[in-house]
């Protein structure tokens, strides 16, 4: 059956090529070669010339990648790239030096007790995660989803900003419950993937394989659920899919860069089945937890000297999200171990600066409304009122402008932060002050003063 399956790459690469187009599929995609299949657990594996490259495949291209498999050969549950022994010079060259390894577990991964544990990263799970007062909701939940026992709450939504653990989570039930379940169907799956197997089923006149295939499953894990925002014929076969399992007694993960009632352009009954359950946030980690997680990798690198004063830099300044906290320790130990330099405060400063400038958090509108409402003195209740004198709605529409220029906000979410105001209206405001710091210089420097208080 590899065989076959080797024979259907080259369809499987023009698709590509077709969809990608010819720059970045030779870029990318051209260099990639078939390894192998298997048949038991439905993985396809691709080879390529460095690891580096494998894991930018994985990382950008991989559900394209399982979407042009799965339209060649249903079978198909997933699709890996690994870096093959064809690498060029350097890339062996790195790899035999005494580099030491960012992603190392904690304790060596157990095989894999059964079929549906293949194509989960076995460090993502829940030893590794560690738990702190911003996160231990999300964490018992989800630990309790992944029991024998059938959980309380269901669905079950994560939510967090982006490099917050929210797919570690999910990583982590599958494997838990695979464990306890071993004939269990699991799906994991982000929502764009979702959304591309739909439109390809669609296209190609499989919806019914597609329908079965979601509805067989016992645990639903879906990734990024913002991702399907307003994409109505999508949210409607995904809320019908939600009720099947419901109904079904199955289970169900959710996760999303916010809560249900914050995804502007998700369709009502939707949002009413996802808030049906539990909504666990994950807040940004605290200054403890930033640290332990320093301290549990290093405990897997025992070859690292790492000082405690580059390890308070890091806890310092990396105080968004784990991701980048992770990113900076890595590049530090890399760039180290690479050049052979003694880690040290003086190396994490240099070396780490442009990181430091862009993991600064990032500015929310409840702070704008503070920062206008302190400079026009002003009550904050004032941002969501009806009333419309200038010395109330010329600080609002102040705010709004701000709000647009200095969040990824939309202008609806911006328009419900202000008292549940329409987009139009927020348009309005952004072009009027637009407008106004090009005619009044006095508003001009108000504006420019509440900016650089905002920015510390």
């Amino acid at each position: 059956m590899s065989g076959d399956a080797a024979a259907l790459w080259p369809r499987v690469a023009e698709g590509l090529r077709r969809d990608l187009g010819g720059r970045t599929f030779d870029h990318w995609l051209k260099p990639v070669r078939f390894a192998d299949y298997c048949t038991l657990s439905g993985v396809v594996t691709l080879e390529t010339v460095s690891r580096f490259s494998a894991n930018w495949i994985n990382e950008r291209f991989g559900d394209r990648l399982e979407l042009a498999w799965r339209q060649q050969l249903p079978a198909v549950r997933g699709v890996t790239v690994r870096g093959g022994a064809a690498a060029d010079d350097r890339a062996s060259a790195l790899a035999a030096s005494p580099m030491p390894r960012f992603d190392a577990p904690l304790a060596a991964p157990t095989p894999a007790a059964n079929p549906a544990l293949l194509g989960f990263d076995p460090r993502l799970s829940f030893d590794r995660f560690v738990v702190a007062r911003s996160n231990i909701l999300a964490a018992n939940a989800a630990r309790r989803m992944a029991m024998v026992e059938a959980p309380q709450f269901n669905p079950l939504y994560l939510c967090s900003g982006t490099g917050q653990g929210k797919t570690h989570l999910l990583q982590a039930i599958a494997q838990d419950y695979a464990r306890a379940h071993p004939t269990a169907n699991i799906i994991l799956m982000s929502a764009e993937k979702f959304m591309l197997e739909f439109v390809g089923a669609m296209r190609g006149g499989d919806m019914m394989a597609f329908k079965a295939r979601l509805r067989a499953a016992d645990l639903l894990l879906l990734d990024d659920l913002q991702f399907v925002i307003g994409k109505n014929s999508t949210q409607e076969e995904l809320l019908h899919t939600i009720d099947d399992l419901m109904t079904a007694g199955k289970r169900l993960v959710v996760t999303a860069d916010r809560p249900p009632a914050m995804l502007d352009g998700v369709e009502a009954r939707l949002l009413s089945r996802l808030s049906g359950g539990l909504v666990a946030d994950i807040e940004a980690p605290e200054d403890d937890l930033r640290e332990r997680i320093i301290r549990q990798r290093l405990a897997a690198m025992p070859m690292v000297d790492v000082p405690d004063n580059v390890v308070a830099y890091l806890v310092k300044h990396f105080t968004r999200n784990i991701r980048e906290l992770e990113g900076a320790l890595n590049k530090l130990l890399a760039y180290a171990a690479l050049t052979g330099t003694t880690v040290d405060l003086t190396l994490a400063e240099d070396r780490l600066a442009e990181n430091v400038r862009t993991a600064r958090p990032r500015i929310t509108i409840d702070e704008i409304q503070r920062a206008v409402c302190s400079h026009y003195r002003l009550d904050k209740s004032e941002m969501a009122s009806k009333r419309r004198v200038r010395a109330v709605a010329r600080p609002r529409q102040v705010a709004m402008y701000l709000a647009k220029e200095l969040t990824p906000r939309s202008y609806p979410e911006i328009g419900r932060r202000f008292g549940g105001r329409d987009h139009s209206t927020v348009i309005h405001a952004v072009r009027t002050v637009e407008a106004l710091r090009i005619a009044d210089s006095e508003l001009d420097a108000e504006i420019a003063a509440i900016r650089r208080s905002l920015h510390g």
